[in-house]
Formats: structure tokens, sequence, C-alpha cells
């Protein structure tokens, strides 16, 4: 897998001696899994100087950018696969009827408990078929993939799948699903998975389509159940901020975030029974004119009785890493004490290839170095294009960070002056200046 990824990303290239003021080392919690996952924390985003956070980047042993990319922070996250293996009964051979009932065993509970062979068939299945007992799951299966014996191949074989709850009346879930290995000049193609519809049913039977197909050896088959949305993790830097009246006598509460975090949410927190119309605006420097970031919305919050009433965090226009924020009140109403400001954020996820040799580390921090972004997106649908929708990159973690540019990193580099371009341009003034000093004194000359 390794190798197919590092593939992939031929044509990316990345230049070595980056200058950052940070470093986190990585733990790979998958060895040689090829492609990573790390979620960033706040110690990242304090030491971030960049809007676009182009000072971000993974470096390996040697200190040379690995390919690597920031998902986009509104994807949402691909839930963990949960999966349960299933009982599983071979059909009688040549048994083509739909009242399963008849030849089954099952418990009060509705677990079944065997199928009757009249005609033998041990543990081979392919033209009878076999039988899968889902009474014990509880969430709707999405697939099924079935396991066989090795040394099986060429195996190519048309199925349908079909969905009971009393093992007499059946509905088509699946009709032309294909189980598939085949092997060529060392290389060896599997398709083992038969996707379905979401579907909630006690029974599954699985058919081939030609009464005649060869022989399948089943080891196991195990149930893909759908996935539960992943609830989005909301972190908030609380600031505290300070009052300033302007000129035309309006107030305003002015605050300072310290790091480049991606804020999307906003909340105003004041003490005791309060409530009020706000307006937010923000800028990243002080000579930049202030901008709206969100709709002016009423907060509120009210407290009685040990329960507390409180208006809902604000959604903002997009996502914003400004420095500098501001809160004005809309309206008589001024508050006595200054609002702390709450900015909401959902941390972003650093994709990386492990590309050369490890240990690997995450830099950040610099005015000198940025990172050139690698097609990781692409990537990431190809893989699961070929390994299912669920697919991820493997975890890796942030260790305890260490100096490593320190502040030497974050002063930008000097201006190369273009010394060449000058030298030109002084040649070209001195040439016109002696022109210029002939044509004078050929003008004074007398005729």
């Amino acid at each position: 897998m390794k190798k197919w990824l590092l593939l992939l990303l031929v044509p990316f290239t990345a230049t070595a001696g980056a200058q950052y003021a940070r470093e986190w080392p990585l733990q790979l919690v998958t060895p040689d899994a090829g492609a990573y996952r790390v979620v960033l924390d706040a110690s990242v985003y304090r030491q971030l100087q960049s809007p676009a956070l182009a000072d971000l980047d993974v470096l390996d042993a040697r200190g040379e950018p690995v390919p690597a990319a920031l998902l986009d922070p509104s994807t949402p996250a691909v839930p963990e696969v949960r999966t349960a293996e299933l009982p599983w009964f071979p059909l009688p051979p040549r048994f083509r009827g739909n009242d399963v009932a008849s030849i089954s065993e099952i418990d009060t509970d509705g677990r079944l408990r065997r199928v009757e062979l009249r005609d033998g068939g041990g543990g081979s299945v392919a033209g009878n078929g076999f039988l899968l007992d889902a009474s014990g799951v509880e969430l709707p299966i999405d697939a099924i993939r079935v396991k066989w014996e090795a040394g099986q191949a060429p195996i190519d074989i048309g199925v349908s799948v079909s969905a009971s709850d009393d093992l007499r009346e059946w509905r088509v879930l699946a009709d032309g699903a294909r189980l598939v290995e085949l092997t060529n000049a060392g290389q060896r193609v599997v398709r083992d998975c038969i996707e379905l519809a979401p579907v909630k049913a006690r029974y599954l039977r699985v058919m081939p389509l030609e009464p005649q197909a060869q022989p399948l050896r089943v080891s196991a088959v195990v149930a893909e159940l759908q996935a539960t949305p992943v609830a989005a993790q909301w972190q908030w830097n609380v600031l505290s901020g300070r009052r300033v009246d302007d000129a035309n006598g309006d107030v305003h509460y002015e605050y300072e975030l310290d790091g480049r975090f991606p804020v999307a949410r906003a909340d105003i927190a004041l003490p005791g029974n309060s409530t009020g119309q706000w307006r937010l605006q923000a800028r990243d420097d002080a000579t930049q004119p202030w901008r709206d970031v969100a709709a002016p919305w009423l907060a509120f919050r009210l407290q009685g009785q040990g329960n507390g009433d409180a208006s809902p965090p604000q959604p903002l226009s997009g996502l914003h890493r400004e420095r500098y924020w501001r809160l004005t009140p809309i309206g008589a109403a001024r508050p006595t004490d200054v609002p702390q400001l709450r900015l909401g954020y959902q941390p972003e996820t650093l994709v990386f290839v492990a590309r050369g040799e490890g240990p690997f580390a995450l830099v950040a921090g610099s005015a000198r170095s940025t990172r050139a972004d690698a097609p990781i997106e692409p990537l990431v649908e190809a893989m699961r294009t070929q390994r299912g929708a669920q697919w991820q990159p493997a975890i890796a973690t942030l260790g305890e960070s260490t100096e490593r540019g320190g502040a030497s990193a974050l002063t930008p580099a000097p201006v190369q002056r273009d010394w060449k371009t000058w030298l030109l341009w002084g040649l070209l003034v001195a040439g016109a200046a002696l022109v210029a000093g002939f044509a004078i004194s050929l003008l004074r000359k007398p005729r």
C-alpha cells in the first residue's frame, strides 16, 4: 500500500532546509500504513503565523518535507466502520424454494439454530447458496463481506441477496452482485463485498444466479453496519477584552486571539441575567478596517433555581482566523461589565504520506518556509473507491513539542537586492547622461 501511495504522489516535489519555530514528534499508531492523519491541537494553532496555515508541515528524519495537505474543515468526519460477524448456514443442494422455515430450527428469540441438509452438502456452498442469521444485529446493514478459504481461485460467481423476517416471504436487496478472486502474473484481484441499501431484517439469503456455479468454501461472513453520524466536537477560546470609547461616543469591546484558530461560532458571556443585541467584527491588523463576521444577533442569559437558559452560539459567515475581534452593543443598553467573548472552532486534520525515513515530525511557525500542498484529497478519494467509502488514513498523534528554530524562524528573511538589475540601470543612466553631455557641448559650439 505504501508504495502505491508514493507512486500516486510522484509529481509532488518539495524543498528541503525548511525553517520552523517548533516541532511535535508524530507517533504512528499503525506502522507502515502509508497515509496518516493528525488532528491539530491548540498549541499548534498558537504557533502558526500564516492566515492560510502555510507555515505548517510534516518533515521526515532528514528534515525534508513529505506530501501533506489540510483537509477541508467543512467536510464531515468519516465515522469508524462497525462490523458484526453473522452466523451462516449452507442451504441444501438443489434447494430453490422460498420456505426456508420448513427446513430450519429456530429458537424462541428468533435465532437460527440449524438448517437441515437433507442431501448432505458439507461446508461448500455455491449452487445451493447460504443463509445468514442477522437477528442479533441492532443496526441496519450496509454491506456483507464474504470470506472464503484460500486456494480456490479463480472464482467468479454472480449472486443475489434477499431479506426476510419469517424465512417464508423474501424481498430482493441485490441482484447481480459478484464474488471474485482472480490471479495473474502474481497480481491478485478480490471482490468479496456485496453492498446493500441499508436494511434491517432478521435473515438474509445469498443465492447464486446459476445453480451450476462452482462450489465455494465459505469461512466467515461479516456485516458492515450503518455508521452513526459523528457529532461535531467544538472547542472554545474564552477571551477577556477591554472597553474602547470612540470619538463618536460609541462603545466597543475589543479582544485579541492568540492563534490561527478556525473560528466558526461565537458566544457572549455576561454575569447574572442579561440580554442585548450585538455586532461582531474582526480584522487581522490594527491598520485594517473592521469587517462584520456575523449578522447582528440577540444574546441573553437567564439564571434561576439552579438552571440557566442562554441563547445558542451564533454561526459566523464562514471560517475566520483573524487576530483582533470587536463586539459592539446595538441600542441604548450597554453592560456595566466587559463581556467575555467565546470563539468556537473544530480542530482541523492534516493528512500526510510517510515518504522517506521516520521518525516524522509536525512543524509550525515560520516567516520563511511554506508548505507545498500535495494532491491528498484525490488520493483519499481513490483509496475509498478501492477500499470502501469508510476508508481513512491511519491515526498519528502529537507528542510533546520542542523548540526547533525559535524566534529566528519567525523573522522574515532579509530582502535580497538584485545587484545586476541595479548595475544595468546605473549603466543606462550613465550612458544617458553621457549622451546628454555631448548634446549640450555641441549646442554650445559656434556654427
